[in-house]
């Protein structure tokens, strides 16, 4: 069990890295008109390489996490995409801002094998704690759209990647100091037994990563294109990029919360029967998101975001019940580096989806990736019931 000082920053830098990831996304329409783009739809591809490296990264960090140690992961982590971002602030071009969100997509690859794992090792209540965790990882997103359109609206977009990139060499050196040490690197340790799911690693390995990859560009196609998407669906009640940018933050941190009930279920009922329910949930009122618009969007968006974010703790909760954790940060970043690599390509879709046929082909396209994942999942025993 890690002490309260690793807990805090653990979470705390799961809102981080998402938060980053996203800033682009958010302040992309101002970028663009000062990089001298017509349509902020023409720069948004510029980001692919930054969502590539997030995915295939994660197969040195998972691997590099065992064997090295998750410690000195995490302090690469927080200060690297620290300095990323600063980079980023002080770009000219688009291709140097594409070279610069490409180096911090690589450092953001190293939270998700590293820091996950770490966090449930030795925890009572696994499935909460993960839940935790996916609610600071969901505020992080708020906070992008939050402070981004508040820094874009008063100081410039510049400022919205420079202040949290200070912020993150801060944490990275009270990581250093503060975080719990680790004996030895987890692929040292002694491996312990553990429940046996009904199917082989490989297939397990394959289900993880197939529902993985679909959720991935879900959660994708949704958090980068909502600023822009609630901006359409609002034309004629606001388009002030401060509010817009409030009204997603609070989207954003109330569907955050239903990752809390998620993780707490996920510690008392099987996990296919739950998984199931929500991405049936997710199809549903993405299909109605197709039809309204106005405050009658927003209301919905906050219902299709609540089921996008309740359906992240999954995967991670099959690893930690299925797999032992001499080598989790392994078979986490084998499943990201496919699941997040395959998934950037949503990132390059967005911009031309939406230019040649609208948001409500984009949301109709969201609405059949979570029938995608909901197929995948039913391939999982019926029979599993929680550790």
């Amino acid at each position: 069990m890690q002490n309260r000082s690793t807990q805090l920053l653990l979470n705390f830098g799961h809102a981080m890295d998402h938060m980053f990831l996203l800033i682009f996304a958010t302040a992309v329409s101002s970028i663009a008109a000062e990089f001298g783009f017509e349509r902020w739809e023409d720069l948004m591809p510029y980001s692919v390489a930054a969502f590539f490296l997030f995915g295939i990264g994660s197969l040195p960090s998972g691997k590099l996490g065992d064997q090295w140690g998750r410690r000195p992961m995490m302090v690469v982590f927080f200060l690297g995409i620290g300095a990323a971002s600063l980079w980023v602030s002080q770009t000219q071009s688009p291709l140097h801002m594409a070279m610069a969100l490409a180096l911090l997509g690589a450092f953001a690859s190293i939270y998700h094998p590293v820091a996950i794992p770490m966090l449930v090792q030795g925890s009572a209540r696994p499935g909460w704690t993960i839940g935790v965790n996916g609610l600071c990882g969901n505020l992080g997103v708020a906070l992008a759209a939050v402070v981004t359109g508040l820094f874009v609206k008063y100081y410039g977009w510049r400022m919205a990647f420079l202040i949290p990139g200070v912020i993150s060499i801060v944490c990275g050196l009270a990581f250093a100091r503060w975080a719990t040490h680790e004996a030895t690197a987890p692929s040292k340790k002694k491996s312990t037994p553990m429940q046996h799911s009904g199917l082989s690693m490989p297939t397990l390995l394959l289900v993880m990563t197939l529902a993985s990859t679909s959720s991935s560009l879900l959660f994708n196609l949704s958090t980068n294109s909502n600023y822009e998407l609630l901006a359409d669906k609002l034309v004629g009640l606001t388009q002030d990029p401060a509010q817009i940018g409030l009204l997603l933050g609070l989207v954003y941190a109330a569907a955050s919360l239903s990752q809390l009930w998620v993780g707490h279920m996920i510690d008392k009922v099987p996990l296919k029967h739950l998984y199931l329910r929500i991405l049936a949930f997710q199809a549903l009122v993405l299909i109605v998101a197709t039809q309204v618009d106005g405050w009658w969007f927003y209301g919905v968006q906050f219902l299709f975001m609540a089921g996008v974010f309740g359906a992240i703790p999954f995967t991670d909760a099959m690893i930690v019940r299925f797999v032992d954790d001499t080598m989790r940060s392994r078979v986490t970043g084998m499943r990201l580096a496919v699941s997040f690599g395959a998934s950037s390509i949503a990132v390059l879709l967005i911009g031309p989806i939406v230019k040649q046929s609208g948001f409500t082909t984009l949301l109709a396209v969201m609405a059949v990736s979570s029938l995608v994942t909901l197929a995948v999942i039913s391939q999982l025993p019926a029979s599993e019931h929680p550790a």
